[in-house]
């Protein structure tokens, strides 16, 4: 049966609770994400991704002990980021259970190391968040650390420059559509999904299941992601965990 790939994000902050923030800023305690993964299984969700936002400003790796609590609950496979610096904490990671790993600030610092990870765990392991955030210009560029240092990339030299060094998928996240629950920035995601062949993953202002079609129907992306409209009933942000019905996920299929 079609199953298109609608993939809900957990963002791990403080105290080892999950959250949600608004263009990476203005962070909501959203509680203990091992509960969020428990309501995801009801829902039957496919994948999940983890990441954990604080860890490469502070400079360490996302709490293994967490993640193995996590595996333990997840009734599906899960990709995790946060502070990934090394193969070795690539290994770790994947020790726990995490069926993939997810490189942020480190792929544009070092993009060997995105190279590196996949001849040693395989591309299919390797997944990329890009941080694409606007200019005063209106260009729209790579960032790292949270969002808060510009590289020299562009939004399309980053995606390519993934794609070169073995990325097998790249999320791209638009950090000016973070959490604003209006729509995901079309314009970049057909920018991106036209000129790289590995998969792309959408992630950054979806409200609702419209936005999602909207998206999956008029650009070329592989996935959609999303954390707000799946932890918030509405644009008032009351927490309610949610996800599409079967019914709803099988409007993905005649779209393409």
């Amino acid at each position: 049966m079609f199953r298109p790939r609608v993939i809900p994000v957990i963002l791990i902050g403080d105290s080892e609770h999950a959250v949600k923030s608004i263009k990476f800023n203005k962070k909501k305690d959203l509680g203990d994400p091992i509960n969020a993964v428990s309501i995801f299984n009801s829902f039957e969700v496919d994948e999940l991704v983890l990441l954990d936002i604080n860890a490469t400003k502070e400079k360490r790796k996302i709490s293994l002990n967490l993640l193995e609590d996590i595996a333990v609950e997840a009734e599906m496979p899960f990709s995790v980021g946060g502070g990934i610096t090394s193969l070795d904490d690539i290994r770790m990671i994947l020790s726990t259970g995490a069926e993939k790993v997810v490189i942020g600030s480190a792929a544009l610092a070092n993009p060997n190391f995105v190279k590196e990870a996949s001849e040693k765990f395989g591309s299919s392991t390797i997944m990329v968040c890009l941080d694409i955030k606007k200019d005063i210009f209106g260009r729209e560029y790579a960032y790292i650390n949270s969002g808060k240092t510009p590289t020299k990339f562009s939004a399309t030299e980053a995606s390519s420059l993934m794609e070169k060094m073995g990325a097998g998928e790249i999320i791209l996240q638009s950090i000016n559509h973070d959490g604003v629950m209006k729509g995901f920035n079309l314009k970049l995601l057909r920018s991106i999904a036209d000129n790289v062949s590995v998969p792309t993953i959408a992630l950054g202002g979806a409200r609702d299941l419209d936005d999602m079609l909207e998206a999956y129907s008029s650009t070329n992306i592989s996935a959609i992601a999303c954390g707000s409209s799946f932890v918030y009933q509405d644009e008032e942000r009351g927490v309610l965990i949610n996800y599409p019905s079967k019914d709803e996920l099988r409007l993905f299929k005649d779209l393409r």
